[in-house]
């Protein structure tokens, strides 16, 4: 290991901390270690990139996330094994999401994440709500589609319920991220891309896009498109105070279901 490494210190409004998390990791691929109201990302290489990354995402969320930064050089130590001892495991309705440090659970559906490679390992709120809402509208055979994919978890929440999966992410990051999360898990996609949803050649049973709002809108109508008749759409990344944009731009489907879980919502729609 290299005698210095970069740590950026983030201060945030603890609400928002697990979501701008899954951002940070999908850049840097390296520890993100939480605590209330901070993180902290740490490596062998400048973290300069992403606290410019961090910066422009503030100007696309219009000021609704406020961060302050501290990037410093500092003497090595064994910062990777620190941030493993903070990552716990986490039970979302039948799902066991686990690091590989861990073993598997009992009487649960067992996915192994490890968030070293990508954050999404169903903390944050959307993932958790994605991930009850997938044992309830996801059944054997199924076809889903994930938009936005990340880390791969809400997919392979899917597969193991039984569906046949295809998933997305404009991140080449992210990309490499779910393919490692789907080996580790012994799991098979039909597809995998990086884009968006303008890339489907099929029509899904669900859809799935837990992604910020803006993007929601902006793939409205591509994410109706590719959903078939009687078809749900899982969609989550939703700001409450977003929320009624979502609404008017998914307003021809019909709303089954609505989660509220601190400041975020997820909803699920159905094409009829």
């Amino acid at each position: 290991m290299q005698s210095k490494y970069s740590e950026l210190t983030i201060t945030l409004n603890d609400e928002f901390v697990e979501f701008i998390a899954d951002f940070v990791a999908n850049l840097a691929g390296d520890g993100v270690e939480l605590s209330t109201g901070k993180i902290i990302v740490r490596s062998e290489s400048d973290l300069t990139y992403v606290k410019d990354a961090l910066v422009s995402l503030e100007g696309t969320l219009n000021g609704d996330i406020q961060l302050r930064y501290l990037l410093k050089e500092k003497d090595s130590k064994d910062w990777i094994k620190n941030y493993q001892d903070s990552i716990e495991p986490i039970e979302a309705g039948i799902f066991y999401i686990f690091p590989s440090w861990y073993m598997p659970k009992e009487n649960f559906i067992n996915i192994k994440i490890d968030p070293a490679l990508a954050f999404g390992s169903g903390h944050h709120a959307t993932t958790y709500s994605c991930l009850t809402t997938i044992s309830k509208y996801v059944k054997d055979g199924d076809s889903i589609i994930d938009v936005g994919c990340g880390s791969g978890i809400l997919g392979l929440a899917c597969r193991k319920m039984g569906a046949t999966v295809e998933l997305c992410d404009t991140d080449p990051v992210s990309v490499e991220s779910c393919k490692e999360n789907f080996i580790l898990n012994e799991e098979t996609y039909t597809k995998l891309w990086e884009g968006s949803i303008d890339k489907a050649t099929g029509t899904y049973d669900v859809v799935i896009a837990n992604i910020i709002v803006d993007v929601l809108k902006y793939i409205a109508k591509d994410l109706k498109s590719v959903c078939k008749e009687d078809g749900f759409l899982i969609l989550s990344g939703i700001l409450d105070k977003k929320e009624a944009l979502v609404q008017e731009s998914f307003k021809d489907l019909q709303l089954e279901q609505r989660i509220h879980k601190g400041e975020w919502v997820t909803l699920v729609y159905k094409k009829q």
